[in-house]
């Protein structure tokens, strides 16, 4: 694109006419005119007026170039690979740097070449790789303010990689403002911070508390699995998903109480009167210990738990989960149900 086609582009998309730019611009409309037909060039001291009035930068006016397709930034980067393997890094850096500059205004571009190039620099090892740090950061720190989430979010944690590599991690650590403090990535690396900067006991709850939010995640979408499972006939299928879900239970300290729920939904099921007396026994029988475990295991020794009254949770269980569920009518007229459903003692849960 030559500099008269990026002029009228960017005028049209500023909704100005011809005579409204010169007018801004102390021209005529038919200097204008000219520009944008290749006619002529405008003077260089208009250069940077003109940038501004249009909102772009020097560069983009200057660039004579469209922005890149993915096809495009993909074959780029390809190249970037075969020059990088064929010629070196430094020479690879030269061209990628040259390329950046020939696209100022493809952000996409910037951002994976930075990326590329400052992985590269780890497994190729260049002499003094620091001397590259200026370009790295500035192509990445453009997409700090990309309009895209994903690029924001990209650009940020490869910056936080860096700094924290070269053990700055206070500056590090700014860079996790571009993340939701719900993402688990910025949950992760936050703890790396504390465990870096001797922040030992925030560093061990960090951890510990996104260990109990995958639990919690890994659990919903093995039920969700399960209950596909179910809903499609494939029951096989839904004993091995019910299997797994006792497992995640234990392999996460939860106790046996959440190990054994899952097989007690699977039995509810099928009306399997015997088995669902089985695992109301041994639910009963763990409900003491339901969090004592969770509580005292070492995978969450510095999260704090909180007590509940006495037989409050086990009350409530047994009155909204046993007496008064329909699904459950076909054990009620067993001895054995009379006589279990007494069992009600206290525990304490998780805040």
């Amino acid at each position: 694109m030559q500099i008269g086609e990026v002029i009228r582009k960017y005028r049209k998309q500023k909704e100005l006419t011809q005579e409204e730019m010169g007018e801004r611009l102390g021209v005529t409309a038919p200097a204008v005119n000219k520009w944008e037909n290749g006619n002529s060039l405008p003077d260089i001291t208009l250069l940077s007026p003109i940038a501004r009035l249009l909102g772009i930068s020097l560069e983009e006016l200057l660039s004579f170039r469209e922005d890149l397709t993915k096809e495009e930034i993909r074959a780029l980067i390809l190249e970037l690979g075969e020059r990088m393997k064929d010629e070196g890094y430094v020479r690879a850096f030269r061209w990628a740097k040259e390329r950046i500059q020939e696209y100022p205004g493809s952000e996409e571009l910037a951002l994976s070449m930075g990326q590329m190039l400052n992985a590269y620099r780890i497994t190729e090892k260049p002499e003094d790789p620091s001397q590259y740090d200026t370009d790295i950061c500035g192509w990445l720190e453009r997409s700090l303010e990309s309009g895209k989430e994903e690029n924001r979010r990209s650009a940020a944690g490869s910056l936080f990689h860096i700094y924290f590599g070269k053990g700055q991690y206070e500056k590090a650590e700014k860079y996790l403002d571009y993340f939701s403090e719900q993402n688990p990535e910025y949950k992760r690396l936050k703890a790396a911070v504390y465990e870096k900067t001797g922040r030992l006991d925030e560093a061990y709850q960090a951890y510990e508390e996104l260990l109990y939010s995958y639990y919690t995640m890994v659990t919903l979408v093995l039920h969700n699995l399960y209950s596909l499972s179910l809903s499609q006939g494939e029951r096989e299928r839904a004993v091995y998903l019910a299997e797994k879900q006792a497992q995640n239970a234990r392999l996460f300290d939860m106790g046996e109480y959440s190990a054994l729920a899952p097989e007690l939904e699977l039995a509810v099921l099928e009306k399997d009167q015997e088995r669902c007396l089985d695992l109301l026994e041994q639910l009963l029988e763990s409900i003491d210990g339901m969090y004592a475990g969770l509580c005292s295991s070492p995978l969450y020794e510095h999260i704090k738990f909180r007590k509940v009254e006495e037989g409050e949770e086990m009350r409530e269980f047994l009155k909204k989960n046993l007496q008064g569920d329909a699904e459950l009518d076909f054990l009620k007229d067993s001895p054995r149900w009379k006589k279990l459903i007494g069992n009600a003692r206290g525990c304490c849960k998780s805040r």
